[in-house]
């Protein structure tokens, strides 16, 4: 079963999905309602979550904490 943006944790990993692109994250700050500051796993850039759901949420939309 897919998560809600809302209930993201600091400190936890996530795999994305949406629109055919997968990235998998780390949470390192709440922003704001919706929005977190994460860092990729793979590159280690960090950027806003806000970045990867920007063209809105597809009907592949998955969210799935990494454990």
């Amino acid at each position: 079963m897919t998560m809600s943006l809302d209930n993201l944790r600091v400190g936890k990993k996530y795999h994305l999905c949406n629109f055919g692109d997968e990235s998998r994250f780390l949470v390192l700050e709440r922003l704001r309602e919706k929005d977190y500051k994460v860092k990729d796993l793979l590159s280690l850039d960090i950027y806003k979550l806000s970045d990867l759901v920007k063209y809105g949420l597809s009907d592949d939309f998955e969210i799935n904490e990494i454990v």
